[in-house]
């Protein structure tokens, strides 16, 4: 058995692997990454009936894989790049051997992933905590569970400012309901709700938009959304959105949180 760690900056997410299946995954928070680390890995070896002798190897990557310096229980622990663990489970997820892959964390990283090759394209800083840091300026909210579901009875159109506020007439491929500029408008009237509906929507178009040129630029299929941005019902129906503008689907696989816990799993696999 291998288990996979994604040490990230706010949650540490790791899978066991077994001939090739993930048969085992947990997610837990810690304040620094030795803490989260063998806190992941103790709460899977509890919660899955593991015996320390089955586990053969340890491959973590993510934001905090740097501060282990040893091996982890006396068990081989190896680095993985996170963009190769990136690829590699985004490879697994989706089943193919030429995908784009966006990753939804902290920030946002974009990667091609092919069967020879893993190639880092680009990214943004915008991303999960770019939607925690304002709702925590703006609604005094820091639960992102808590900022999804007050974005849910959200009004867009009190905060952003669409074409159909500037003028009478669809542009190209443009609806006249197409945003014009996110947080262009900003009623007086404004609620929290539709101040949360806005964030959300705003980051998840700039994430969309960058995705939809990668896939342009390379494949011009399909990208595959990833990380623990990728489950939310606000940004899959923004996404979709932007598909109906550009033709270009997004996917979202079974078990995308974990996508990079199991590249690392599978790396040596």
């Amino acid at each position: 058995m291998i288990i996979g760690i994604d040490i990230g900056s706010t949650i540490t997410k790791a899978v066991s692997i077994e001939e090739g299946r993930v048969v085992g995954k947990i997610k837990t928070r810690a304040i620094d990454a030795v803490t989260s680390a063998t806190g992941a890995l103790g709460k899977m070896i509890v919660e899955n009936n593991i015996k320390m002798s089955a586990i053969h190897r340890i491959m973590i990557t993510g934001a905090g894989a740097s501060a282990i310096k040893n091996d982890l229980f006396g068990i081989e622990t190896q680095k993985v790049d996170e963009i190769t663990a990136i690829g590699v489970g985004g490879m697994f997820l989706s089943g193919k051997d030429d995908v784009i892959i966006t990753n939804i964390g902290t920030g946002t990283a974009i990667i091609e992933a092919r069967h020879d090759k893993i190639i880092h394209l680009g990214g943004s800083g915008v991303g999960g905590g770019t939607i925690l840091g304002l709702a925590k300026k703006l609604l005094s909210m820091s639960n992102f569970n808590e900022i999804v579901a007050l974005a849910e009875s959200g009004t867009l159109d009190n905060v952003d400012l669409l074409l159909e506020d500037i003028m009478e007439a669809d542009i190209s491929f443009l609806n006249k309901k197409s945003t014009a500029s996110n947080f262009g408008k900003m009623l007086d009237s404004v609620k929290n709700e539709d101040i949360a509906a806005g964030i959300l929507n705003m980051v998840y178009q700039v994430i969309g938009m960058l995705s939809v040129f990668a896939a342009k630029m390379r494949t011009g299929n399909s990208v595959l959304i990833t990380g623990s941005g990728s489950n939310n019902p606000i940004g899959k129906r923004t996404l979709q959105a932007i598909t109906e503008m550009y033709a270009i689907p997004f996917e979202f696989p079974a078990d995308a949180e974990y996508t990079t816990a199991i590249g690392a799993g599978l790396s040596r696999d």
